[in-house]
């Protein structure tokens, strides 16, 4: 869960030779936070959360003082299923009245091999929060995109086990182990660069 992937960002291309830290904020229409999670054991279930928000401030020339937010929607889960998705919004599973934000913050960011990255960062779903670390690939380098903004985009996965964060409803029938990917897109106003 971006939200967690924002950091994946780091390794990209300063934009000018003096960049600061700058702050780039997540494109909600352009950022998919999926899961997969089997069915009896048998078949695969997958779904996304359709509103996902946050940011990620980064130094181009110290990456290792970078960090992220964000925050997942937990209402706005999406398996295509209206019956399904009441079932997850509900306290057999996501709990969305008691606990409507599922929250990732970066920790630590590692490169692992060529445009690949570790980033290891505190999950918080249910009220409990877990360190997680997410494969990430990319990033893109910045691109302007005519329309006013500057834009990366990257790619992460996990898994993680519902269990330890207290999601322990129809162990039967749903599997334990959720496999998490997100596809990110990033933005900045052209402006906001630093010179």
């Amino acid at each position: 869960m971006k939200p967690l992937i924002a950091a994946v960002m780091l390794i990209a291309a300063p934009l000018s030779a003096g960049a600061q830290s700058t702050e780039w904020q997540i494109d909600p229409a352009h950022t998919a936070v999926q899961f997969a999670v089997k069915h009896l054991g048998i078949s695969t279930v997958r779904g996304t959360f359709r509103k996902t928000s946050g940011s990620m401030r980064y130094d181009p020339t110290n990456p290792k003082d970078a960090s992220v937010v964000v925050v997942i929607d937990a209402s706005s889960i999406d398996t295509r299923i209206e019956m399904r998705d009441n079932d997850l919004r509900s306290d057999h599973f996501f709990d969305v009245e008691k606990h409507p934000e599922i929250t990732f913050k970066s920790t630590k960011v590692e490169a692992a091999g060529a445009e690949k990255l570790k980033v290891t960062g505190d999950l918080t779903l249910l009220g409990t929060t877990k360190q997680i670390t997410l494969e990430a690939e990319g990033p893109s380098k910045p691109l302007n995109d005519g329309y006013g903004h500057l834009r990366m985009g990257a790619s992460a996965a996990t898994t993680i086990d519902r269990t330890d964060f207290g999601m322990t409803g129809f162990q039967a029938i749903a599997g334990n182990v959720v496999t998490l990917t997100i596809d990110v897109e990033f933005l900045q106003p052209v402006a906001s660069r630093a010179h």
